[in-house]
């Protein structure tokens, strides 16, 4: 089947002074997704933002809320973020008892479901339970801090996940977050990704110093993901 390309900006490197004015911004640049990377400060080392954050967002904008939790135990927090408008919520295998059981919690609580893979986790993890998979998220880099560079193994294990999501026949959405630029998006998606989270490389671009910042960049992402579709 054929893949759409969408772009997650994610508001971990955004400026949270103004956070709504910087979601609805991006997402008039043409982003399609606002992705939110919740860590816990113990399954991963820092602390970032909450439900009550997710909630004050959800009436600024009508894109899609991606709710990444590196947090462990995970399955308390799950129906926070769904009743504060997640659409997507991914989580880690490592920081759950039961896989199977928190995926079908995700869905029970109204929202899509994906596994996250740290760069040195098995996707074997995935063999009992695609059929409870919306999103599979590779990390290219490890988990806790934004602005990192992109591991280039990652490219390898993008290949492998989409050999499983298009032998499962499933419309399952892959996405890559860590270090992705417009430099190396067009070798992502050429990997087989679909969704792409981007950071300092769209929120820390020319900050506060460009009106139209992020039209540029977004477009640049969008230009160089032309050149694959």
């Amino acid at each position: 089947m054929s893949r759409q390309f969408r772009i997650a900006p994610s508001i971990l490197s955004a400026n949270f002074a103004k956070l709504g004015q910087e979601v609805t911004d991006v997402v008039a640049s043409g982003a399609d997704i606002i992705h939110f990377d919740v860590m816990d400060n113990h399954y991963v080392p820092n602390l970032t933002i909450g439900p009550l954050v997710c909630e004050s967002l959800r009436p600024v904008t009508t894109a899609i809320i991606d709710v990444h939790l590196m947090v462990k135990p995970v399955d308390r927090i799950i129906p926070d973020f769904a009743k504060a408008g997640a659409n997507i919520i991914t989580f880690h295998p490592e920081a759950s008892e039961h896989i199977d059981r928190t995926l079908s919690l995700i869905r029970e609580s109204g929202c899509k479901a994906g596994l996250v893979f740290n760069p040195a986790t098995s996707l074997n993890y995935l063999d009992h339970v695609m059929d409870k998979i919306d999103m599979i998220l590779l990390m290219s880099v490890n988990p806790g801090f934004g602005g990192q560079k992109f591991i280039p193994e990652t490219l390898n294990k993008i290949r492998a996940a989409r050999q499983r999501i298009d032998a499962s026949g499933r419309d399952i959405w892959l996405e890559v977050d860590g270090g992705v630029k417009v430099d190396n998006i067009a070798d992502v998606a050429r990997a087989g990704a679909d969704v792409f989270v981007a950071g300092s490389a769209i929120f820390g671009a020319a900050r506060d110093t460009d009106p139209h910042r992020y039209d540029t960049v977004v477009a640049a992402l969008r230009a160089e993901l032309d050149k694959v579709a």
